[in-house]
């Protein structure tokens, strides 16, 4: 084929995505001086990334099949903005053969490998097979045609439990299950082909033996058109929840200098089995002695970021270099690795509730200045809503240093700084992991998480005498700076009154413990506050992200955000949420029955797997549903009776509506 079709100067680059990544690669073509042209779905249309590029052009609806997914429309939104180019981000179409295939049809450059490349790696059955022909070794495994129930039973006996269902053409945990018997084997393949259908368009499974305590270690590759083929180090994706990556570090704290190197020379061999061009990623895992090849990814990764700080090279970049035609910039032996970095996902879900997803509208958004050693890839701002349609995803944070100790340090004080409000996030929970013990130590494995879920999602220490005076600070600061608006006021000056002193009243808790009181002494003289049988001097200056609180005469930095009557700090004891109990006791709490089988965020029904009448023992499953791309299963709350189900496979169910009945047992 004629090489000036596939990779040749553009001055007009599609992006074929949403969220961080779309923002992500705007940012860099932009600075390349490249044209922008975005897409979006109608659920999208004020988001982030519409704004960032030079054009927009409207998919279609909110699902993603009639949108993201859609290649006639991605094509002809290309056309009629006039781009010569498509980038495909990751997720979505990212490894979409027809799709590459497709633009080429339409005289697109597509950023990324051919479509016979990406046939030929992005199939995990297939890659496998030529990995095997090439000598890169491999997790034991069926990557065959056959895909009946009987057949793959047949592979997971020889191969032996436990075995991990995946799906072919699967990415990010979605269609894979660890089977650890014969008998969950059957529901674990029907759940993983639904799953994996619904995805990717394609059921097809494979199996491979599950190896027990594994880390998850990636190599970044990357290729041009003239036959160089370079590895930019590698990756530990070890720290996982639902086999999706949660942090992710360059290099790997657990390779040797001549670990890194037979990895990274295997990398090269797989990749350059398919003379690959473009980016990618080639995945191992390791059982603490071996490494074994488990799948390329044929695009760009999430995680890249680690990769671009310890190298010092932006991928995106190279990636539109490549495409331009363009030879890689440097050598092998020009390539230095520098320093460490870490990298945190940011996510709208609740660590406390499975990792349920959260949408809504985003009415805080506070995270700190690109500055430190600290980078910030973020596809959303205040203001914007998170919706259910797609991955909940908000941002990445990155850390670099010197050292791994202090690019951990850094990224965990960027999470202390930060604060999200009007959905939940795992902004606490990263906080918590990145600071266990065993993660500094290393001594980790990519069950660790679910190992360890209890410990990281513990509830909010109760506030102390500091967090208390603070909350009231908090308080008090945003009266004050709401009062400054108008101009000559005398109560612009905190405690300011013609003659006598006042007593303020205030109670907080955290979730629903006891009340904690304290009492504010303002007027003439210096303001005091009085928690039981003490009273401390107070004063508050006002700073950018918070205040200064002085209590007898020692200063703290406090930073606060107020959400009604909903309160989060940061002091020197770490992160508090506190609600203000409302002082005129109007407060009325809607307690949602943890025995209520609803659903929890909009979503399908996708499968019913129980009975009327069905006696169930609790945590028995009921129904799936697939929400934001990722099945939920919802379970008996308690030991009963199913006495109905209120709902079919197929129907979209909106977020509270009730779907089952269980009437409890008389135990």
């Amino acid at each position: 084929m004629d090489r000036s079709k596939l990779y040749r100067r553009f001055r007009t680059l599609l992006i074929a995505n949403r969220g961080e990544i779309a923002c992500r690669v705007i940012r860099t073509a932009r600075a390349m001086g490249l044209r922008t042209v975005a897409v979006y779905s109608e659920a999208d249309r004020d988001a982030m990334h519409v704004a960032l590029a030079d054009e927009a052009v409207l998919l279609g609806p909110a699902r993603a099949r009639d949108s993201y997914l859609n290649v006639e429309r991605l094509i002809e939104a290309a056309r009629k903005t006039g781009a010569e180019a498509m980038h495909p981000g990751y997720g979505f179409l990212s490894e979409n053969a027809e799709f590459a295939h497709a633009c080429l049809d339409a005289g697109l450059v597509f950023v990324g490998p051919t479509a016979g490349m990406m046939t030929a790696m992005g199939s995990k059955s297939g890659s496998k097979a030529l990995m095997e022909k090439a000598g890169v070794p491999l997790v034991p495994g069926y990557h065959g045609e056959a895909q009946d129930e009987a057949t793959l039973a047949k592979a997971a006996n020889q191969i032996g439990f436990p075995i991990l269902v995946k799906a072919s053409a699967g990415g990010g945990g979605r269609g894979m299950r660890i089977v650890r018997s014969a008998a969950e084997l059957g529901p674990a393949i029907v759940s993983a082909k639904r799953e994996a259908k619904a995805a990717f368009g394609d059921d097809r499974m494979l199996i491979e033996k599950y190896v027990d305590n594994p880390r998850h270690i990636e190599v970044q590759i990357i290729g041009d058109s003239h036959g160089n083929l370079l590895s930019l180090f590698e990756r530990e994706c070890t720290l996982q929840r639902r086999h999706q990556k949660v942090i992710e570090e360059a290099p790997s704290p657990t390779l040797n200098a001549a670990q890194r190197e037979t990895v990274c020379a295997a990398a090269r061999k797989a990749a350059g089995a398919v003379n690959y061009v473009g980016a990618g990623t080639i995945e191992f895992v390791s059982d603490g002695r071996d490494v074994f090849f488990i799948e390329m990814n044929t695009r760009l990764q999430v995680e890249h970021p680690v990769t671009e700080l310890i190298t010092g090279i932006d991928l995106v970049e190279w990636q539109l270099r490549v495409a331009f035609g363009e030879a890689l910039p440097l050598r092998q032996d020009e390539i230095r690795l520098n320093g460490h970095a870490v990298e945190a996902r940011v996510y709208a879900e609740n660590p406390t509730k499975n990792f349920m997803p959260s949408v809504g509208k985003i009415s805080t958004w506070r995270l700190p200045a690109e500055t430190g050693g600290l980078r910030i890839d973020a596809g959303y701002r205040e203001g914007d809503s998170v919706s259910p349609y797609y991955d909940a995803m908000l941002a990445k944070m990155i850390a670099w240093a010197p050292t791994r100790d202090v690019a951990i340090e850094r990224l965990n004080r960027g999470l202390e700084d930060s604060d999200v409000r009007g959905i939940v996030t795992n902004i606490p929970f990263l906080s918590a992991l990145i600071t266990h013990q065993k993660v500094r130590a290393n001594a980790i494995d990519t069950g660790f998480i679910e190992r360890e879920l209890a410990v990281l999602t513990q509830a909010t220490p109760a506030p102390g005498e500091l967090e208390l005076c603070a909350a009231v600070a908090a308080i008090v600061n945003d009266e004050r700076q709401a009062a400054q608006a108008e101009a000559n006021s005398p109560w612009q000056t905190f405690g300011w009154m013609p003659v006598g002193r006042r007593q303020r009243s205030f109670a907080f808790r955290v979730g629903h413990g006891p009340e904690q009181k304290i009492t504010l002494n303002y007027g003439s003289g210096p303001s005091t506050l009085v928690i039981g049988d003490r009273e401390l001097a107070f004063a508050i200056a006002p700073r950018d992200g918070g205040f200064d609180l002085t209590l007898d005469g020692v200063k703290s930095q406090v930073a606060a955000v107020i959400d009604g009557h909903e309160l989060y700090l940061r002091t020197r004891h770490g992160r508090f949420d506190l609600h203000w109990v409302d002082p005129f006791g109007g407060e009325t709490e809607e307690q949602a029955g943890a025995d209520k089988i609803a659903a929890p965020l909009p979503g399908t029904v996708v499968a019913v797997l129980a009975e009327e009448g069905a006696t169930l023992e609790k945590g028995a499953p009921i129904l799936t549903l697939e929400v934001m791309k990722m099945e939920q299963t919802l379970r008996a709350p308690y030991a009963g009776v199913l006495t109905s189900i209120k709902c079919k496979v197929g129907d979209i169910v909106q977020e509270g509506v009730e779907l089952a009945v269980v009437e409890p047992s008389g135990e």
